[in-house]
């Protein structure tokens, strides 16, 4: 149990903007709202997940709306988590990341992943058999052509012969880049290529992850001096009370959940066997934080130290939660855990 905030420790946002049973246009217009929010209460960064055909995403342009996110905000540093380059030309995703990047005068973190659910990547053509291989090319593209052009390659999915590149980053070299795993190897390939880690599931089993990115990264050293992010997710509800808080978090994880399962469900394949079913078992898998300003405090404190993590993940709006309850959780981690630790 820990009661001082470790000196090294950041909060940011991660967002499916999944379905919440509104107008999708008021839901845009709630998560702006938010994002404002989370510029003026000091959160690092707002990260927003790529998904398509499905209510577990209602976002399916990263870089689109967060384009209109940094129009809003003045800090926040934005950016897609994970940006599936299966589904770009690698080409096209670095000029879009440059754009933004220049839009938002250099707050871009680029998150990049070849996507989890395959039925995804199957409505656009991308079959099971390709994806890692495409992936591997278009990752490789992508990062050379932050270097600078003119660019080449020559590979399975992807032929590019002296490419003119007449856009770069406004962040040089290039922004931050992230990956979300909780595969030891993918963590190796992250602390030896610089790369943010971003991690879910319990705090026990993140920390082998982090483990394993420490000692590479150690072996190897960082050619800046600037420490990585590691980060924790959770899912985050603060109320009055704990049963005020559980009343808030129980229909609106069931309704994350619903949308969550919205494509497994359609396609009869099977969930993953550790997604939790219910809000307890979402809370005793410690996917879900929910409680009191003290007590989430506590519990969100103890996380981050048993992970090994110095960087707060939160998913604070999900499900049928309002924008008031989503604005009051913000309001309280700033309280416990930002504004505390300056």
């Amino acid at each position: 149990m820990r009661n001082v905030l470790p000196s090294n420790l950041t909060c940011g946002i991660f967002d499916h903007l999944d379905e919440d049973g509104r107008d999708i246009a008021r839901q845009y217009a709630d998560r702006l709202t938010l994002a404002e929010a989370y510029d003026r209460l000091g959160f690092y960064a707002y990260h927003l997940a790529e998904h398509h055909c499905t209510p577990h995403g209602r976002g399916p342009s990263p870089n689109l709306f967060l384009s209109s996110v940094i129009q809003r905000t003045r800090r926040l540093r934005v950016g897609p988590l994970v940006m599936l380059l299966n589904l770009y030309h690698p080409l096209r995703a670095f000029e879009e990341i440059c754009m933004l990047d220049h839009l938002s005068s250099g707050r871009v973190e680029v998150g990049l992943g070849r996507g989890s659910l395959q039925i995804e990547l199957s409505y656009f053509g991308v079959g099971a058999d390709v994806a890692s291989s495409r992936y591997e090319e278009a990752s490789q593209i992508f990062v050379g052509a932050m270097n600078g052009g003119p660019l080449s390659y020559q590979g399975e999915h992807f032929a590019l012969s002296d490419v003119p590149l007449t856009l770069s980053p406004h962040q040089r070299p290039c922004p931050p880049t992230w990956i979300a795993t909780n595969r030891p190897d993918s963590a190796r390939w992250a602390a030896a290529n610089g790369a943010n880690l971003a991690c879910m599931g319990p705090s026990s089993a993140v920390r082998k992850i982090t483990d394993v990115y420490r000692a590479h990264r150690n072996a190897k050293g960082d050619a800046n001096g600037a420490a990585p992010f590691l980060a924790l997710l959770r899912m985050v509800v603060i109320a009055s009370s704990e049963a005020a808080a559980r009343s808030l978090a129980a229909p609106a994880y069931e309704a994350w959940l619903k949308n969550f399962k919205f494509l497994y469900d359609l396609n009869d394949i099977a969930p993953p066997s550790n997604l939790p079913l219910t809000l307890d078992a979402a809370i005793e898998s410690e996917l879900c934080v929910v409680g009191t300003r003290a007590s989430v405090r506590q519990t969100l404190l103890d996380h981050v130290e048993e992970a090994g993590a110095n960087y707060l993940l939160c998913q604070l709006a999900f499900g049928s939660l309002s924008l008031d309850a989503c604005l009051n959780t913000a309001t309280a981690i700033h309280a416990e855990l930002i504004a505390a630790d300056r």
